[in-house]
């Protein structure tokens, strides 16, 4: 299973990811132990994300996703899954 996912960064800028495992790679974000962009953009919130049967089909949509517009992803984050999803909620039965 794979994840493709939309994190909104500090200073209002997207970040497009892929994963095998969301969950943990959020926390990796919200540590400042993912990627070097969001390590220097905190607190970052997913405010969106897709679920694929292969992280290979994830990955070749976060490729496609980090190509769009940011009207296309603010299109894509308000009519999709994981809408509001932030701190005080939770994923998948578990607190990010």
């Amino acid at each position: 299973m794979g994840f493709m996912y939309i994190l909104i960064c500090a200073d209002k800028t997207f970040y497009v990811g892929g994963t095998r495992d969301l969950l943990y790679r959020l926390r990796q974000h919200k540590r400042g132990e993912g990627a070097e962009y969001t390590k220097r953009r905190r607190p970052v919130r997913l405010v969106y994300y897709e679920e694929y049967p292969t992280v290979a089909e994830a990955f070749w949509r976060e490729h496609r996703v980090q190509g769009l517009t940011r009207s296309k992803k603010k299109r894509l984050i308000s009519n999709g899954p994981g809408v509001g999803v932030d701190d005080d909620t939770t994923l998948f039965g578990a607190v990010v």
